[in-house]
Parts: C-alpha cells; structure tokens; sequence
C-alpha cells in the first residue's frame, strides 16, 4: 500500500485546522450541513450528469484503489520475466503453459498461454497492445470523473454562497445578525475550494499516475514475453529490459546480479 494519497490529504487538512485555530476561530464555525450538503451533493450529482451511469460506477469502483493502490515495482517484473525466459530455454515454450497457471495476473497469464499455443509473435504484439490500451482508457474513465468533479465544485461553492447571500439581503432589517449571517454564507465557497482542491482533484491526479504505472508494467510484461517467444538469452534480456524503466532501477540490479553472472560463468566455462 502507497500511503501518499493518505499522507497529503490528512496534512492538508491539518494545515487547515492549524490555521483556524492559530487564529483562535472555532472549527464549528466551519463545519455547517447545510453548504456541506450542498457543495458535495451537487458536486456529486453533476459529476454523474457529466458522463453516463457507467463512468459513475467505474470511478466508485476505482475510488478505494486511490488509496491503497500499489503497482508492482518494476525490477519484479524484470526477475519474473527473466525467470520465465530461463524456463523457456530449457524446457521449451510449451513449458510456458504450466508458467500460466501457476500466474494471478491475467494479462501475464493470457500472453502465457498464447505462447504455448503457438500464436504468432506480431499477432500476440497486436492483442496485448490492444489489451494496454483498453485499460489505460477504463482507468483514465476514473480518472476524469474526480477532475471533472474538482472543476465543478468550486463553482458551486459560489452558487451557495450566493443563495446564502440572498438570504441575508431578506433579513437587512437585524443589523446584528448580518455577520454571523454572512461569515456562513462563504463557508459554501470554502468547501467548494477545499473538496476540490484536497479530496476531487488529488484524487483524480493519483489515479491518473497509477493508470501511467500500469500501463507501463503492462508494457515491460508485453516487451519481456514477447522476448521470451523469440528466444532471447535471459541475461541479455534482463538487460534489455532494465533501460526501459528510470535509472533507479537498474542501478539497484546491476548491485543484485553480479553473483548471477558469476554463477553464469562460471557454467559456461564447465
């Protein structure tokens, strides 16, 4: 689990609180159901009439995985396929068959088993790039929905205080309730800034970045298998595999795989 999206929201919230009460204000001040219920059910609501029923249901799905999401850190991905490639060599693709049961991902586990039963290499290329695609559209469906979300309630915090406005314009005639009256009135407006920018738009952002990281583990599995179909040597593969993620991650294997190499020589030479 990626606590970032935990850590940055309960902090901004806390720089929140920090604030009113450096400033000896009450947060009860704050804290009124009605522009509350107002700011986050229309916001809510017109995130839904923004795109179809569907999109709702997708992003609601998605929401827990903002919080708790985790992708696979590249180097596993490299070692699992690496390991595959070492299996291929010695015992054959159709070996490949019994790789793809003993896999809980569905992606590596249909690649698997298109392998062993002997799809082309540019046709499985073409299924899976169309598979990474389809998923990096689903995820950014979720995505879109809590930005969207975040562009409207600011919006509609002023809508609120507008309405809380027109109420107060009714009541001129008690000059010594017009400022509680109007303090109220732009809690609306501070709601819409804050769910927007602390909860819809990080939301969104977080999701966006973990449907980049899928995408490109997705990637990495697509090119390591199809490697792996082609009969590239493991260790050349590995290599080849360690360029295409950031530089962190190959210096921490090249660490990790000299006694490999060695083991490797020193076969070799027997």
């Amino acid at each position: 689990m990626d606590p970032a999206t935990i850590i940055g929201i309960v902090l901004a919230f806390g720089s929140v609180v920090a604030m009113v009460t450096m400033e000896g204000a009450h947060l009860s001040s704050l804290l009124l159901p009605a522009p509350m219920v107002l700011v986050f059910g229309a916001t809510i609501a017109v995130g839904i009439a923004s795109g179809t029923i569907k999109d709702f249901f997708v992003a609601l799905k998605a929401l827990p995985g903002a919080f708790r999401g985790k992708v696979e850190p590249p180097e596993k991905v490299i070692e699992q396929v690496v390991g595959l490639a070492e299996k291929a060599r010695a015992n054959g693709l159709l070996a490949m068959e019994q790789e793809a049961d003993a896999v809980t991902d569905p992606f590596l586990k249909r690649a698997l088993q298109n392998i062993a039963d002997g799809t082309d290499g540019d046709e499985l290329r073409v299924l899976l790039e169309d598979e990474i695609a389809t998923r990096s559209k689903q995820d950014r469906v979720a995505a879109k929905f809590f930005s969207s979300m975040g562009g409207y309630a600011p919006t509609i915090g002023i809508i609120g205080t507008v309405v809380s406005l027109t109420h107060v314009l009714e009541n001129l005639a008690d000059p010594g309730e017009l400022g509680p009256m109007i303090a109220s009135a732009f809690v609306a407006t501070l709601w819409g800034l804050l769910s927007a920018n602390f909860l819809w738009l990080p939301i969104g952002a977080r999701l966006r970045r973990l449907a980049d990281l899928e995408v490109d583990r997705m990637t990495l599995l697509m090119e390591g298998v199809l490697a792996v179909q082609s009969g590239s040597q493991p260790r050349l593969l590995g290599e080849r595999l360690r360029a295409m993620v950031p530089d962190a991650a190959p210096a921490k294997a090249a660490k990790g795989k000299s006694a490999k190499d060695k083991d490797e020589t020193l076969k070799e030479a027997a």
